[in-house]
């Protein structure tokens, strides 16, 4: 188990990372109703403050989620490769007498071409979300602040974070 684990490190070094690092979300601010507004005013006024804050901003928080892109199959993709390899090999085999062979060394070389090819898919994949991550927490930086301006522009005190 200790060796395939180890295995897995080599092979896939981002894979262990990206799954130990969540990404960590923007808190939403507080209002407190400084002039003693009842819980339905303060209703009233936040969903008021949120409809003219997604008006100003265009941003819709209901609407950002986290981003999560389609990967493909770790497995699936150095499969893939394999029988590919292995295809290229036998007919390589084919024509030079030892078909079974020739398909065994393309597999083998189709499955490490998946292996290297997965390790720098998932590089690309990660600075691709972690950039997505980004632009989504300014926005909602944008949006809260337009929002905050609002709440407070109705007599609540906001904590901003």
């Amino acid at each position: 188990m200790l060796r395939l684990t180890l295995i897995s490190l080599l092979l896939f070094p981002g894979a262990a990372w990206a799954q130990t690092q969540p990404p960590t979300p923007l808190p939403e601010p507080f209002a407190y109703p400084a002039q003693g507004q009842s819980p339905q005013q303060q209703q009233t006024d936040q969903a008021a403050c949120s409809a003219w804050a997604q008006q100003q901003t265009g941003v819709n928080p209901a609407q950002l989620s986290t981003v999560t892109t389609a990967q493909s199959s770790q497995a699936g993709r150095i499969v893939q490769e394999t029988a590919r390899g292995g295809l290229l090999g036998l007919v390589g085999g084919a024509i030079w007498g030892n078909a079974g062979r020739g398909a065994a060394s393309g597999a083998a070389v189709g499955a490490l071409s998946g292996v290297l090819d997965m390790g720098h898919y998932q590089r690309q994949q990660q600075q691709a979300e972690t950039q997505a991550q980004r632009a989504e927490k300014e926005q909602l930086r944008t949006y809260y602040r337009a929002w905050g301006t609002c709440m407070e522009g109705r007599g609540y005190t906001v904590s901003q974070s």
